[in-house]
Formats: structure tokens, C-alpha cells, sequence
């Protein structure tokens, strides 16, 4: 635990979350809790006709890792399917219990590496990417009923 938790870096990103607002008609829509810290997220996506994401819609009420950690993926999310963001959400959860060396290859994940001995911290900094796949999971479901 010698580097500092809350870097500069993460702060900036914490209040630099892309995409915060609602959307109005989603394809797919989800709110996830984190039991542990009692985080919350609520995802909206709009799915382009390729399946991947067209437009999103986040509301984030978590610690500032939880933030930096919802800025980093709504940055990246537009034009990334399901499978893409199972794929660095997987990254991430490994780096986080020290089975992979480095969280992820997108921009601004290095910045995330200080929290990898705040195991308190972890589930926070994984809530946007299941409240992603909870939207994904969401508009599927719609989508058969349809």
C-alpha cells in the first residue's frame, strides 16, 4: 500500500463521468447495488444495429474509485458490444484479485492500479461494468418479448 488511493488522477476522473444523463427510451436499463459499500449505478443503453452500444445514459452514486472507475468505461463503452465489455470487466476483476499484472488496456485504467490492495474498495470499481451487462441483459430480454 505504498502508492496513494486517491491519486489526483482518480479524482479528476471522478468528476469527469461522460454520458451522465438518463436516457429516455432505452433499449436496455439497469440499477446495481454494491452490497458491500452500497454503491449504485443505473445504466441506459441504446444498441446501434450491430448489437453494440449506440448511445448510453449513466448515473453513478459511489466513492471516488467506483467514479474513476465509470468514467474510464463510459469513455470507452460507445461501439462496444456485450462479449468486449465481459472481456474488461474479466481484466479488471483479475488484475483486482492479482491474478493479471495491469487492469486493462484502455485509456486511463493504469490509474486504478493503487486500488488493487483495497479489496473494501474493489466491488465499486466493478459496479459500472455489471450495470453495463445488467443493461445489455435488459435489452436482450426486451428484445425476445417483443
Amino acid at each position: 500500500m505504498s502508492e496513494a488511493l486517491y491519486t489526483r488522477d482518480i479524482l479528476r476522473l471522478a468528476v469527469s463521468i461522460p454520458h451522465q444523463s438518463r436516457l429516455k427510451k432505452p433499449d436496455g436499463t439497469a440499477e446495481v447495488r454494491s452490497r458491500t459499500c452500497g454503491s449504485r449505478v443505473a445504466a441506459d443503453i441504446m444498441l446501434s444495429d450491430d448489437g453494440t452500444i449506440g448511445q448510453l445514459g449513466i448515473e453513478v452514486n459511489a466513492c471516488a474509485l467506483g467514479q474513476a472507475s465509470a468514467a474510464i468505461l463510459a469513455a470507452e463503452a460507445i461501439g462496444k458490444s456485450a462479449d468486449q465489455v465481459v472481456m474488461v470487466r474479466q481484466q479488471l476483476a483479475d488484475f483486482l484479485d492479482g491474478a493479471e499484472d495491469r487492469p486493462g488496456d484502455w485509456q486511463n485504467m493504469d490509474h486504478l492500479m493503487a486500488a488493487k490492495d483495497h479489496k473494501g474498495r474493489h466491488p465499486a470499481i466493478l459496479l459500472p461494468y455489471d450495470a453495463i451487462l445488467a443493461a445489455f441483459e435488459s435489452a436482450a430480454t426486451k428484445n425476445e418479448a417483443a
